[in-house]
């Protein structure tokens, strides 16, 4: 097993004073990585760049061992909506080009009263570009 060190850095300065920030987290025990580029279309339902289920296949992660997912946005002027979602929830983002989308487990809830999260698995996400085709670099890594 191996650990995963997720960095992310923002750097700053307004009216003469750093506001930038550096924060670090550690993930143990990953097994496996799988690190894509894939396109996502501007058709129908877009393109499905994240399956979640009870076994592993192709481009499909087993739920219990999801411990990270980042979604990158390459395109220099396209956006993406990300449509991720469970067995009955469903949520949905608008990803800007050159920007970056990050899960930390497989978990989703739409509920309207955060005092009632109920964490479903993820099964899938899907990416459909706004107005042409964007290049998506998909990363999970799982226990």
């Amino acid at each position: 097993m191996a650990t995963l060190k997720v960095n992310v850095t923002e750097s700053i300065t307004l009216n003469g004073s750093n506001y930038g920030a550096t924060n670090t987290v550690s993930i143990s025990g990953i097994n496996e990585v799988d690190k894509r580029v894939i396109s996502a279309v501007t058709g129908t339902n877009g393109t499905q760049i994240y399956g979640g289920a009870a076994t592993a296949g192709q481009g499909t992660f087993i739920h219990g061992n999801v411990k990270y997912i980042r979604i990158t946005n390459t395109d220099a002027t396209n956006y993406v909506t990300l449509h991720i979602e469970g067995n009955s929830h469903y949520n949905q983002y608008k990803l800007e080009a050159g920007k970056t989308y990050m899960l930390g487990n497989s978990k989703i809830d739409n509920n309207a009263d955060i005092d009632n999260f109920s964490g479903e698995d993820v099964t899938k996400i899907e990416a459909k570009a706004n107005s042409a085709a964007v290049k998506l670099e998909v990363y999970v890594a799982t226990a």
